[in-house]
C-alpha cells in the first residue's frame, strides 16, 4: 500500500511540523531518558574502506544510477516518482536528481559524456518549452516554478490536487545548476546546456513565492492561491532560500534567511548523546547537502554554535543510530548496524497484533527520531543510511553490509536497495518489503556516495556563481568560500552573470584511498 500522488514533500514536512509542535518538552534538556551531559561529539575520521565495502558501494552506485537512466524518458527527460510502477506521474524533484545523476554516470563511465549531454539537453528543452501560465489544466508551471507532479504523457500538471511546489522546484534547480557547471566544454551542445540552464534558473520568481513575513510559501494552486504553510526551521527548505538568495533576477532579500532561521534555537539541543539542530527524518539533513558542501562553511547562527551544517548532519546520523541501539519501541532487528528513519513507503495504515502487542503501522510517512518528534513503526529506509555515507562512512558502511547480507534479494535488486522494509511486519516466515524505488530516495544514495568517493557533485557546485552568491548573501563564510574582502576584489556584483564555463576542462579531483576510487573528471 502506497501513498497517493498528492504533494509528498509538503505532506511529509507538514506531518513533521505537526508532530514537532504537538510534542511535549521541545525545549527540555533531557530527551527520552538521555541526559544533557551525555554528549559525545564524533570526530571526522578518515576510514580505510575494505575491499568488500568498496565492492558494495561500487555496485550500489551503479545500480542506483541505472534507475535514473532506465526510468527517465530519453525524449522528454521526465523522470517518474517511482519505478517500476503502474503510476503515470513524473516527479519534478526526481528530474533534478536525474540531471545530476547523468553527470555522475558520465564521470563513472556508466554512459558516455555525449549520451549524458544528449539526455540533459532534451530535458532542459522540454522544461523550458513547457507552458507556464496560471490555468488549472494547461500548464507545466507558473512564474518559473513547476508543479510537484507532471503527467508522464503530456508534461502538464498531473491533477487539480497537485500544487505548484517551491521545494520540488528547488530540487529541480539544484540539478539545473549542476549541469550548468558540469558541462563546461566549448562545444555547441555543452554551450547550449549552459544557456538553457541559465534561462530556467533566472525565470524562477522567488519574490512572487515570498510571503509578507519574508518566508517562502510551500506552494500555490490556481484554485486556492498560496498554501498557508511556509518554509521555516531547519529542513530541506534550506536549499530554496539559498537558491532564491542567489538569483540575479528575482532574488530574495537576506532577511528571508533570518526568517527561516527563526526557530533554530527551539530545535537545538541534546538527543541520544548528540547536541545538534534537530529535524527528525534524515532526508532533511541530506537533500541540501547532496549538492552543497557545508564543511567549514558557516552562517552567523552556526558560528555562534561553533558548528557547521555538515557536522550537524553528522551528529543527526549518530543520534539516529543511538536511537536504534536503544530501540525504545522494541522493533525487530534494530541495532548499531540496522537503522534508518526518514520519509518512505511503509506496510500500510493498519493495526496488527505482534507478539501479543497491538502495533500500528503506517503507509508513506515522514518517519524520524529527534527532539522535534519521533515517528517509528519499525520500517527501515536504506536511503536514510546510504544517503548519509558522506557524513559518517564509519557507521554507514557496516550498516549497508548488514542490510544486504542479512536480507539479501528481499531488499536488494536490479536498482539497489528497495525504498523500505519492515522486519516487524511479518506474514509467517516473510516480512514486508517494498517492491518499488522512489526517485527522491534514490537521489541521495547516488549523490552522496559520489560525494564521499570523489566530491564530484560538491566540487561542481562550488564553481556555480549562483550557489556561491546565495551562500554569501545568507552570510556564509569560511571553508571553500572566499573571505568577504577577497570576494569583493573579484567584482562580486558580476559573479552571477559572468561566463560560466572555463576555457579548459576542470582538472580531475585528487584521489583519496580512504574514500574509494575517484571518478575521472569530465570524460568523453
Amino acid at each position: 500500500m502506497h501513498s497517493g500522488p498528492r504533494g509528498r514533500h509538503a505532506r511529509a514536512f507538514l506531518s513533521a511540523l505537526i508532530l514537532a509542535l504537538s510534542s511535549p518538552g521541545l525545549s527540555a534538556y533531557a530527551v527520552d531518558g538521555v541526559a544533557a551531559n551525555a554528549i559525545s561529539t564524533p570526530s571526522v575520521p578518515h576510514i580505510a574502506a575494505s575491499v568488500a565495502d568498496n565492492a558494495l558501494v561500487d555496485d550500489l552506485e551503479h545500480r542506483t544510477f541505472r534507475w535514473f537512466w532506465d526510468a527517465g524518458d530519453p525524449k522528454t527527460g521526465l523522470v517518474p516518482d517511482r519505478y517500476p510502477s503502474p503510476q503515470t506521474l513524473s516527479s519534478v524533484a526526481s528530474i533534478g536528481f536525474g540531471l545530476t545523476a547523468y553527470g555522475i554516470g558520465a564521470s563513472r563511465g556508466y554512459v558516455t559524456r555525449t549520451q549524458a549531454a544528449t539526455r540533459t539537453l532534451a530535458t532542459l528543452h522540454y522544461l523550458l518549452d513547457g507552458p507556464q501560465n496560471d490555468t488549472a489544466d494547461g500548464a507545466m508551471g507558473y512564474q518559473g516554478f513547476y508543479y510537484h507532479f507532471l503527467n508522464r504523457g503530456t508534461g502538464l500538471r498531473f491533477s487539480h490536487d497537485i500544487e505548484l511546489s517551491s521545494i520540488d522546484t528547488a530540487l529541480l534547480m539544484q540539478g539545473v545548476l549542476f549541469v550548468q557547471s558540469f558541462y563546461d566544454r566549448q562545444t555547441p551542445r555543452e554551450a547550449e546546456i549552459r544557456t538553457l540552464a541559465d534561462q530556467l534558473y533566472k525565470r524562477v520568481n522567488w519574490q512572487w513565492m515570498t510571503r509578507p513575513d519574508n518566508r517562502l510559501s510551500m506552494g500555490w494552486s490556481p484554485e486556492h492561491g498560496f498554501i498557508p504553510s511556509y518554509w521555516e526551521g531547519y529542513s530541506e527548505g534550506m536549499m530554496a532560500y539559498i537558491l532564491g538568495l542567489g538569483s540575479p533576477t528575482h532574488a530574495l532579500a537576506p532577511v528571508s534567511w533570518q526568517a527561516w532561521l527563526a526557530t533554530n534555537n527551539q530545535r537545538w539541543g541534546d538527543y541520544y548523546g548528540q547536541t545538534f539542530l534537530n529535524f527528525a527524518p534524515l532526508f532533511g539533513h541530506q537533500y541540501t547537502h547532496a549538492w552543497i558542501d557545508f564543511r567549514g562553511v558557516q552562517d552567523a547562527w552556526a558560528r555562534e554554535k561553533q558548528i557547521d551544517y555538515f557536522e550537524n548532519s553528522r551528529r543527526a546520523v549518530y543520534a539516529q543510530r543511538a536511537y536504534a541501539i536503544a530501540n525504545p519501541g522494541k522493533w525487530q532487528d534494530y541495532s548499531a548496524t540496522m537503522w534508518g528513519l526518514t520519509a518512505c513507503d511503509g506496510p500500510g495504515d493498519v493495526t496488527r497484533q505482534i507478539d501479543g502487542q497491538s502495533r500500528h503501522f503506517l503507509s508513506y510517512s515522514a518517519r524520524g527520531a529527534g527532539r522535534d518528534y519521533t515517528q517509528d513503526d519499525g520500517t527501515v529506509a536504506p536511503t536514510a543510511a546510504a544517503g548519509s555515507i558522506a557524513f559518517a562512512p564509519e557507521i554507514v558502511l557496516p550498516t549497508l553490509q548488514n542490510m544486504k547480507n542479512r536480507y539479501g534479494q528481499n531488499i536488494y535488486g536490479q536498482y539497489g536497495f528497495v525504498d523500505a522494509f519492515n522486519p516487524s511486519f511479518r506474514n509467517g516466515q516473510t516480512f514486508w518489503t517494498d517492491r518499488e524505488y522512489l526517485g527522491i530516495d534514490q537521489g541521495p544514495i547516488l549523490l552522496m556516495i559520489e560525494n564521499w568517493r570523489s566530491g564530484l557533485v560538491w566540487n561542481v557546485m562550488k564553481r556555480n556563481p549562483y550557489i556561491r552568491a546565495g551562500l554569501e548573501r545568507a552570510g556564509f563564510e569560511g571553508g571553500w568560500l572566499p573571505t568577504p574582502t577577497a570576494a569583493a576584489k573579484v567584482a562580486r556584483p558580476d559573479t552571477r552573470t559572468s561566463q560560466l564555463a572555463p576555457q579548459s576542462p576542470t582538472a580531475a579531483p585528487t584521489g583519496d584511498a580512504t574514500r574509494g576510487p575517484v571518478a575521472p573528471a569530465n570524460p568523453s
